[in-house]
C-alpha cells in the first residue's frame, strides 16, 4: 500500500511515518515527488495495517498498490523518473544515448571508438569486458583487462560507461569501474544478482529476457528497487518469436505500454532487436518516435573483424548518420539529446 503524505509534509513526519512502516514489519520506500511524498509500505499483511497508518500526523491518505509490481508501478511515483550517470541522463524529456562496440577487443579499438561517438553526439560509451556467449568456445571477454580499458576511455572522453555484470561475485567488481551496471536478457531473472546490483547503489540497465513477459520485465526490476536502488532503466532488446527475418522481433509497442504502467525509462537497443546493420537506424528512429528515452547501439571502427555481433554494428560514419535523423524525431517528440 501507499502512504500519501500531505502536500507540505514536514520532514519529521515523513521520517516518523516512515519508522511506523518499518515497526509494523513492512519495508518502506520513500519516494519524494515534486509536490508531495508517498511511502511505499511493502510486505505481507499490508492492508491490516491501514487504518493504523492513516492516522499518522501529515498522512494525507493510505491507498492500495494494485499492481503486482509495488514500487515500479505508476500508482507509486505517477511522475516520470530520470536516472543520471555522469554524462548519462535518461527519462523525461532528456534522450541518453548509449554507443560502443559489443565486446572490448583492445585498448585501440575501444578508445578509437570512444572518441568517435561522442563526436557524434553519444552521450554514454557501451562494451563489454565480461561476453556470455551461447557457446563456450566464443570470445568471453577481456575480463578485469576490459574494465580498465573502459575506464581509461571515460578518463579520456568524459563519457559515462556502461557495461555487463553476468554473476553476482563480480558486481563488486565491475561497478568499482563502470557508472552503469548492465543486467543482460540471459540474466533478467537471475534473482540474486538483481538484488546484488541492488545493493551496489549504481544505476542499472535492465534487459529484457528474449521470453519474457512485460511483467516479467517490471518483476525483475522490482528486485532492483526493492533492494533500495531507485535508478533502474529498463530496455527492450527484441524478444524470440517464428519470425526469421531478423535476430528477434523488436517489439516497440512495449515502450508506450511501460510508460503507462511504470515511472521507469525505457530505453530500446535496436543492434539486438533486429540484427542487421541496415535496420538498425530506422527502428532507432522508430523508437524515439514510440517515446523512448534512451538507444543502445552497437559501434564498432571495422565490423567485418568484430569479435562479436558484427554483423549488426555500425561503421563510424554510418553512426554519424542514425545520429542525424534520431535528432530531427528527437525535436519533434520533445527529447533533448545532452
Amino acid at each position: 500500500m501507499i502512504v500519501v503524505m500531505k502536500k507540505g509534509a514536514t520532514k519529521e513526519q515523513i521520517e516518523h511515518m516512515i519508522r511506523r512502516v518499518e515497526e509494523l514489519g513492512l519495508k518502506a520506500h520513500p519516494i519524494y515527488g515534486t509536490e508531495r511524498t508517498v511511502i511505499a509500505a511493502i510486505g505481507e499483511k499490508r492492508d491490516e495495517h491501514r487504518a493504523s497508518l492513516e492516522s499518522g500526523a501529515g498522512v494525507a491518505e493510505v491507498v492500495p498498490i494494485l499492481a503486482p509490481y509495488k514500487v515500479a508501478s505508476r500508482e507509486v511515483k505517477p511522475e516520470p523518473t530520470v536516472v543520471r550517470a555522469g554524462s548519462l541522463s535518461v527519462g523525461n524529456c532528456h534522450l541518453g544515448m548509449i554507443a560502443g562496440p559489443c565486446s572490448v577487443e583492445s585498448a585501440e579499438q575501444t578508445l578509437q571508438t570512444a572518441r568517435a561517438v561522442k563526436a557524434a553526439g553519444a552521450t554514454a560509451l557501451r562494451g563489454g569486458a565480461f561476453k556470455p556467449r551461447t557457446s563456450p568456445y566464443s570470445f568471453q571477454g577481456l575480463k578485469e583487462e576490459g574494465l580498465k580499458i573502459l575506464a581509461a576511455a571515460r578518463e579520456e572522453t568524459g563519457l559515462a560507461v556502461v557495461t555487463e555484470v553476468i554473476s553476482e561475485g563480480d558486481v563488486p567488481l565491475v561497478a568499482g569501474y563502470a557508472d552503469v551496471l548492465q543486467i543482460g536478457a540471459r540474466n533478467m531473472q537471475n534473482y540474486r544478482l538483481l538484488e546484488a546490483v541492488g545493493e551496489a547503489g549504481k544505476p542499472v540497465l535492465l534487459k529484457r529476457g528474449a521470453s519474457a513477459t512485460l511483467d516479467e520485465l517490471l518483476l525483475a526490476a522490482e528486485y532492483i528497487l526493492n533492494a533500495g536502488n531507485p535508478q533502474v532503466m529498463l530496455c527492450e532488446r527484441g524478444i524470440r518469436t517464428f519470425e526469421t527475418h531478423t535476430r528477434f522481433t523488436l517489439a516497440l509497442s512495449a515502450v508506450p505500454y511501460l510508460h503507462d504502467r511504470t515511472h521507469l525509462p525505457v530505453v530500446v537497443d535496436p543492434s539486438h532487436g533486429t540484427g542487421h546493420t541496415s535496420l538498425v537506424a530506422p527502428m532507432a528512429a522508430a523508437a524515439v518516435a514510440a517515446g523512448a528515452d534512451g538507444l543502445i547501439v552497437e559501434v564498432h571502427p571495422d565490423p567485418e573483424t568484430a569479435l562479436s555481433d558484427g554483423y549488426q554494428s555500425l561503421t563510424f560514419e554510418e553512426f554519424e548518420g542514425l545520429m542525424e535523423l534520431v535528432r530531427r524525431v528527437a525535436e519533434a517528440v520533445g527529447k533533448q539529446i545532452e
